[in-house]
């Protein structure tokens, strides 16, 4: 089957998105919710299963590296199947690991359980993105990826309260069964509503894997997922600490706090709306530009760190700038992609997982080291500052040679038929 695309809009006017990419968003939305609310499960859980709360803590890692280490495995190992069927595949899976603590009340195999929903996870994440790049116009691939960051972004706001609330009064495994019974309603209208755009050739799995690898080679594609690590680093090094920043430093009341963090997560969905809407203008342009927003964000976040009633806005501030750069930089990732989108896009999955790891790290390290709650903002601008250095490489790459056609890399619009 070839690329399904968007038809009957004017020239120079951006046709709608397929209602396809808000279903797919739908699904993410429950995907992001399961990510993140083991947070507020968490004395729950140690309680109902009698393990320490550090214990069930280490789940959050285990999710992440499931994240890490199953976008790109799983994408190899299912480029052969036609993306709507992986996708209703890793539905079934990750629903059926949620569902399985109504059997079930042993600690391992919870642990087991969120591996497997991990590594579900970030399959459907890549081949998501890399099917909604394809049933998309290409004027508008970046305000796609927005979308598609906006059910994450949506899932921290309403789904992780949202599930805490179901736990504190039905029981962490209620919020479990939520969530996979909701996985399974929007996977199933996703199986009946998305188009295939996989191109079924007959060929070898080896040789379909050979193919995506090839194109890793890339430099720009390279400097693309660097790019993404480092920002996501910036961002998480000084929101894994915002809550006792805000506390200690700020001296906002603790009931306050997820107040605060409610009005980051509106800056979040402000910032990826507007980002969305004027990427694919020029997306290094773009990304460059949100880099140094989100410097600014920074320096006033640690200017008002010490106020109680500026931080409000400082928190928003931060939370706009920061993901109003992240459909710039997950549709750079596909501008590169070439004959590997689906690769591609599972890459920058474990890309943004890398960033989830590295910059809580340097955020716990500079604290413990003794330089104070405020230590992480000055980390993340350093980090900003590499973000901003690799896209410079970026643009160095990109410069057309005298011998060679300008190369647009504003909103390209790559093949997927030959991904999966």
């Amino acid at each position: 089957m070839t690329e399904t695309r968007p038809a009957g809009a004017p020239d120079g006017a951006r046709p709608p998105l397929p209602r396809a990419v808000l279903l797919l968003a739908l699904t993410i939305f429950c995907l992001g919710t399961s990510e993140f609310m083991i947070a507020g499960l968490l004395p729950s859980i140690a309680d109902d299963l009698r393990v320490s709360v550090p214990a069930v803590g280490g789940l959050i890692s285990i999710f992440a590296i499931g994240m890490l280490v199953g976008a790109p495995v799983m994408t190899l190992l299912t480029l052969g199947l036609p993306r709507r069927l992986t996708l209703l595949l890793s539905t079934l899976v990750f629903a059926a690991a949620h569902l399985e603590v109504l059997i079930s009340d042993a600690y391992p195999l919870l642990v087991v359980s969120r591996l497997v929903g991990a590594v579900a996870c970030a399959t459907f994440w890549a081949v998501a993105a890399a099917t909604a790049v394809a049933i998309t116009d290409s004027r508008s691939t970046a305000k796609a990826m927005a979308v598609l960051v906006g059910g994450l972004t949506i899932a921290n706001v309403i789904g992780v309260p949202g599930g805490t609330w179901i736990g504190e009064h039905w029981g962490w495994r209620a919020t479990f069964v939520v969530v996979g019974v909701l996985t399974l309603v929007t996977g199933f209208i996703g199986w009946r509503t998305v188009p295939e755009t996989s191109q079924h050739t007959g060929e070898k799995l080896g040789r379909l894997a050979g193919r995506e690898l090839r194109a890793l080679r890339n430099p720009r594609l390279l400097v693309a997922l660097a790019t993404t690590a480092a920002f996501q680093a910036a961002i998480f090094c000084t929101f894994s600490y915002l809550a006792p920043l805000l506390s200690e430093v700020s001296g906002v009341p603790e009931e306050l706090i997820p107040v605060v963090l409610l009005v980051f997560g509106a800056g979040t969905l402000l910032g990826i709306a507007v980002g969305g809407r004027y990427a694919d203008r020029n997306l290094l342009r773009a990304v460059v530009v949100c880099f140094v927003l989100l410097l600014g964000g920074l320096v006033l976040l640690r200017a008002a760190a010490g106020s109680p009633v500026l931080v409000w806005f400082a928190v928003f501030v931060f939370g706009a700038t920061g993901f109003s750069v992240a459909s710039a930089i997950n549709a750079r990732v596909f501008s590169h992609a070439g004959a590997a989108p689906t690769l591609a896009s599972a890459m920058n999955v474990s890309a943004f997982n890398v960033g989830n790891a590295v910059g809580p790290a340097l955020g716990g390290w500079v604290i413990a080291a003794g330089a104070g709650l405020t230590a992480p903002i000055w980390v993340s601008m350093v980090l900003v500052a590499m973000a901003l250095s690799l896209a410079g490489t970026s643009w160095l790459l990109e410069r057309p040679s005298p011998a060679a056609a300008p190369v647009r890399v504003s909103a390209t619009k790559v093949n997927c038929d030959t991904a999966s």
